[in-house]
């Protein structure tokens, strides 16, 4: 409730016209730090603090717009900082408000000095992303965006980064315009027939709707489906490496991080629990998942691991199975396989075959023994020997499921429940017109639908989802 209620504080303080101020660049020490002061009267706070090189009395609001200055900032006489200040003119600027960015020194003791300058001098503290929440209220950009701008802040590697830069171009708002345009206009044919009721006419041809609505269902269905690989774009490709206990798991799992994350021992059924970590390869978010060997077992806690191996394989997107030569051969390989496909219920991972400890064994006669199998990978995590084919084949694999070029893809978990009821809600409308129902339950239904969409670009919002969203920005952004 405290971060709904300082939105709700904030969304009041900016239509009482309130001037914030904060740390634009991470807190720490650094070559330089930003700070970013917007509102009504960020020109006149900065202008009682700012000294021009000439001596001057500082102007910001006679100044041209997207322009940088030189000078020092001073408390009362005293010189703080040599500085750089930006200056960016309502309207057109990221909140549209007047905004200036000082660039000061990066020591700690500096950033903190001007803080409270400006703070003396008619500024307030900014709550956290309440510079994209002025930006969303001035109608600069929508509420996807501003979710996106969060997205694009913590994106670690190359797909998150596209997935949250397409978002925030746009092109995904504009789709979710169109789809709400289409059914508001068509919401306001029938709204005019419950007008006319006594009358019984019929402005809204329903086989036109129907088409109209089909069409709209389809799209909307697709939107949410991509959400599965919008959510590994966005978090990374969970990979499950499974395999009977003693047979490298843990060694792999090392060798493809560089580092001894999971404890390695001649002793089976030394991993219990699921070990994660994440690792970028050619700009693709891997999360690794090390799993207890799976195996019978009478031991209770090692019975619990294989279980959760089960688990997570359920949910991998693509499964590693790990082989030791000494304790497969072709046939029993493809029936462990086989097994944990079945126990899993994932059929549509695919599975990469890692044939591990193979600098011990001649290639020929690997190769010959497990001709059986489509392909299999010859390898030595513990030498580090192919360790790069695998990661290509990881790639490869991962390749369908992070390619967002030229379509639009879900990777937001709260746009993908809005796309869920409004599909619920088209549904609805479909059935409703081929059981005839009445012109005023359809509206509803309508209604309900545009809703939801507008939910997704905050045509339609509420402060209770300002809050949830905007609370987990940094402050400065």
């Amino acid at each position: 409730m405290q971060g709904i209620n300082n939105y709700l504080c904030a969304m009041q303080q900016m239509q009482n016209g309130d001037t914030i101020c904060a740390l634009a660049t991470a807190p720490g020490t650094g070559a330089i730090a930003v700070l970013r002061i917007a509102g009504p009267a960020a020109f006149r706070v900065v202008n009682a603090i700012f000294l021009p090189p000439d001596g001057g009395t500082a102007a910001f609001e006679a100044t041209r717009p997207y322009s940088i200055h030189f000078g020092q900032l001073h408390d009362a006489g005293r010189i703080v900082d040599e500085v750089l200040v930006s200056v960016f003119k309502s309207p057109r600027s990221y909140t549209g408000d007047d905004i200036l960015e000082i660039s000061c020194h990066g020591s700690e003791y500096i950033q903190q000095e001007i803080l409270q300058l400006l703070q003396r001098h008619g500024a307030r503290l900014a709550e956290p992303g309440e510079f994209t929440l002025r930006a969303f209220l001035n109608g600069k950009i929508d509420l996807s965006q501003a979710e996106a701008v969060a997205d694009l802040i913590a994106a670690r590697h190359a797909s998150a980064h596209q997935a949250a830069l397409q978002q925030l171009r746009g092109g995904y708002s504009d789709t979710m315009r169109r789809l709400r345009q289409q059914l508001i206009d068509f919401a306001s044919l029938l709204e005019l027939e419950l007008d006319f009721a006594e009358e019984d006419v019929e402005f809204a041809n329903r086989e036109k709707l129907r088409t109209l609505v089909g069409e709209l269902l389809r799209e909307v269905r697709l939107l949410e489906g991509s959400f599965s690989a919008g959510n590994v774009m966005k978090h990374g490709v969970p990979v499950l490496i499974a395999g009977k206990p003693n047979v490298g798991k843990s060694t792999l799992l090392n060798a493809l991080l560089s580092e001894e994350r999971a404890i390695v021992s001649e002793i089976a059924g030394t991993t219990r629990d699921v070990i994660e970590d994440h690792l970028v390869i050619q700009g693709i978010r891997f999360r690794f998942m090390d799993t207890a060997g799976i195996r019978e077992t009478d031991d209770s806690i090692e019975r619990i691991g294989v279980e959760r191996t089960l688990q997570h394989a359920a949910k991998s997107a693509i499964l590693v199975y790990v082989c030791d030569p000494a304790q497969s051969d072709a046939e029993s390989l493809q029936e462990e396989i086989r097994q944990l496909i079945q126990q899993s219920g994932n059929s549509n991972a695919p599975v990469i075959v890692v044939i591990n400890k193979s600098d011990r064994y001649s290639s020929e006669d690997l190769h010959q023994r497990y001709a059986p199998l489509p392909e299999v990978l010859l390898l030595s995590a513990k030498e580090g020997w192919q360790l790069d084919i695998l990661k290509e084949k990881l790639c490869a694999a991962a390749l369908p499921l992070t390619a967002v070029a030229g379509q639009t893809t879900v990777t937001n978990a709260r746009h993908a429940g809005s796309l869920h009821q409004a599909a619920q809600a088209l549904q609805k409308v479909m059935d409703g017109i081929d059981s005839s129902l009445s012109t005023d339950l359809l509206a509803f239904e309508l209604r309900d639908a545009i809703h939801h969409i507008g939910r997704i670009t905050g045509e339609v919002y509420t402060e209770d989802l300002l809050g949830n969203i905007f609370s987990r920005f940094c402050i400065g952004k």
